[in-house]
């Protein structure tokens, strides 16, 4: 256990941080598997809903703990499928 006022407050602070990234780290699998589905429902105005906002939130994570490259590479991936629809 901490000691010092700083270090107590950096436990507090990093458990909030931890479970926003947890929300949006959730949010994010949930999206894509949503997405994909659409996909091979060929439901594409779905698909493509599910696209948009899979991104936004996919950008969202890659700025605090998925790796860009990573990000860039799942939204391409869906973006061909979805494109592949029509």
């Amino acid at each position: 256990m901490a000691n010092l006022a700083n270090a107590k407050k950096a436990i507090r602070v990093q458990a909030r941080k931890s479970e926003i990234n947890k929300k949006i780290r959730v949010k994010a699998k949930r999206l894509l598997k949503e997405a994909n589905q659409a996909v091979e429902n060929k439901d594409k105005k779905t698909a493509v809903s599910k696209l948009q906002e899979t991104k936004k939130t996919l950008d969202k994570a890659s700025k605090r703990f998925i790796h860009p490259k990573k990000v860039s590479r799942l939204k391409s991936r869906l973006e061909k499928k979805v494109n592949s629809l029509s």
